[in-house]
């Protein structure tokens, strides 16, 4: 009898750590789909552009997109792409300063 107790308890236990395991995939899976996926508003916000150039770069293909119940998400690596093919890097030399 003491033996079937045991086997339990130990069964108990593991179903617990399986449990927590699980718990932490799926929180884990959140954070990469929230890592990975923004929302528009979100990119209105951080880029301060307006909710129509956001749609011009969506219309003219520019920016990718996923449309969900009338919702637009947009991958951070594409928009890290645009910023970076967009990006212009302008040195001013000093002997065109003015003193």
């Amino acid at each position: 009898m003491q033996e079937i107790v045991k086997a339990l308890l130990n069964l108990s236990g593991e179903l617990k750590e399986i449990k927590a395991s699980v718990g932490v995939l799926r929180k884990t899976q959140l954070q990469q789909f929230s890592e990975n996926w923004i929302d528009g508003q979100e990119i209105m916000l951080s880029l301060k552009i307006s909710k129509r150039t956001l749609q011009t770069l969506r219309d003219s293909g520019i920016l990718p997109y996923s449309r969900l119940n009338g919702k637009f998400y947009y991958k951070v690596s594409d928009l890290e792409m645009l910023l970076e093919n967009s990006y212009t890097k302008t040195l001013k030399s000093k002997s065109h300063e003015r003193k």
